[in-house]
């Protein structure tokens, strides 16, 4: 028998796109509401997952949401068919994670979820505290935002709902851990809406328990007496700088504000009355499915009044060192996401442990370089050829400085090997006449 969601969530509920937070995206109030799933009524399976997910039975909600487990090495998927591989030796397979991030892409497509994945990536990275070395107690990228436990923290209020859209994904990539899992739909999530690509790694491990989830209180507030001292105090505990602060807040232009779940923002309004997803809320711009710097130049303009600017948003206006980027970025979007990406890549590994150490990039082949095979045929007087000697000489220093026939030079090294060989080419044509 399958088991099913509670009564209160197996009703058919919708995404609340709601917004990430200043700068790391947090709190329920800085980043009200999370979104309802559009999808259906989800029915768990009853085949269970291995020991790794062994953890979800200690919260009784969440092994509800998610899928009970006994001792197997093999997963079994909601379908009924075995789901690939787990990793051979890293936290998680390179090939399950690039099938996520198509699933995931697909998943933006029918369900308009961006801002509540870019959220939920947010949430689980923005309990970080830099004067922790311990893992996981430190907090970060981890996965602990999949507990009960977390979930009801006031800052993470709707956020179940981003688990449940990404739950069958979960279930058919086994081998993907939730922290990377977590960050993948994130990063995923803007670059689909339009914003700029992210240097992304991954490898992430997961906590195993309820007990490793950090304290309630590490996530921002919309309103707080000084929202300045409110973010730095907040985002400085992260190793944040005050121009990351002011370019993740720019992910605000994804997204909207439910009154209902965070107590900022209008019922409705011209630009959400009519969705995409449930609509109501208010946005923090006109088009708040698109990445891109409106939300800069929104905020500094403040002339109209469908358009959500909380206390954390005026701020950066208003403070001499957040005013500095806040106008380079309503001024220059290619600034504003040479930026952001460099800080969601750095949001997106704090406190995380990896392995491998070095993380897993996934590369998607649409920049490597092709190989240069050496021929030494190709570096002759053109009259005459070489030697066996000097093609030996000319491949070693081919090879002295990264070359090889499997491995592209850079371009300077390139021009130098030729310069190099076009003089002996020169010196071998004179000796020989």
């Amino acid at each position: 028998m399958a088991t099913t969601l509670p009564s209160h969530l197996s009703k058919t509920t919708t995404h609340s796109l709601s917004p990430m937070a200043t700068s790391a995206a947090f709190g329920s109030r800085l980043l009200p509401s999370a979104a309802r799933a559009t999808a259906a009524t989800l029915s768990l399976p009853s085949s269970r997952y291995s020991s790794s997910l062994k953890c979800l039975r200690s919260s009784p909600f969440v092994s509800r949401l998610f899928l009970n487990q006994k001792r197997t090495s093999v997963f079994l998927s909601a379908r009924g068919f075995s789901a690939a591989s787990a990793p051979k030796c890293f936290a998680s397979d390179p090939d399950q994670l690039k099938n996520a991030r198509e699933d995931i892409k697909e998943l933006l497509k029918t369900n308009f979820c961006h801002p509540i994945l870019v959220r939920l990536g947010w949430h689980d990275a923005g309990t970080y505290n830099k004067n922790i070395e311990e893992w996981p107690q430190r907090g970060g990228t981890n996965g602990s935002l999949r507990f009960e436990i977390e979930l009801k923290h006031a800052a993470n209020a709707g956020l179940v709902n981003a688990l449940k859209l990404l739950q069958p994904i979960k279930e058919k990539y086994s081998g993907v851990t939730y922290a990377d899992l977590f960050q993948l739909a994130s990063a995923t999530a803007v670059e689909d809406a339009g914003g700029p690509k992210i240097p992304m790694k991954y490898g992430r491990v997961d906590v195993s328990a309820p007990e490793q989830c950090p304290e309630e209180g590490r996530l921002p507030d919309a309103g707080p007496p000084s929202p300045a001292d409110h973010l730095r105090q907040v985002f400085y505990r992260m190793g944040l700088n005050d121009k990351e602060i002011v370019a993740l807040s720019g992910a605000h232009t994804l997204g909207r504000s439910r009154p209902e779940r965070s107590g900022w923002g209008k019922p409705e309004t011209k630009y959400t009355k009519d969705g995409p997803g449930a609509p109501g809320g208010q946005s923090w711009t006109a088009k708040w499915l698109k990445f891109d710097n409106s939300y800069f130049k929104d905020i500094k303009e403040r002339k109209d009044e469908d358009l959500l600017v909380l206390p954390t948003d005026a701020v950066l206006f208003d403070d001499p060192s957040f005013r500095v980027y806040a106008e380079k970025y309503a001024e220059d979007q290619e600034a504003f996401f040479k930026d952001y990406a460099e800080a969601h890549a750095k949001l997106s590994n704090l406190g995380a442990k990896f392995d491998p150490p070095e993380g897993i990039v996934l590369d998607d082949g649409s920049s490597k370089p092709v190989g240069e095979k050496f021929v030494a045929a190709k570096y002759s007087t053109g009259k005459r050829e070489l030697s066996s000697s000097m093609k030996e000489k000319i491949r070693a220093e081919y090879e002295a400085v990264g070359g090889s026939p499997d491995k592209p030079l850079q371009s300077n090294y390139f021009l130098n090997i030729m310069i190099v060989i076009a003089v002996l080419a020169f010196l071998t044509s004179l000796v020989g006449n």
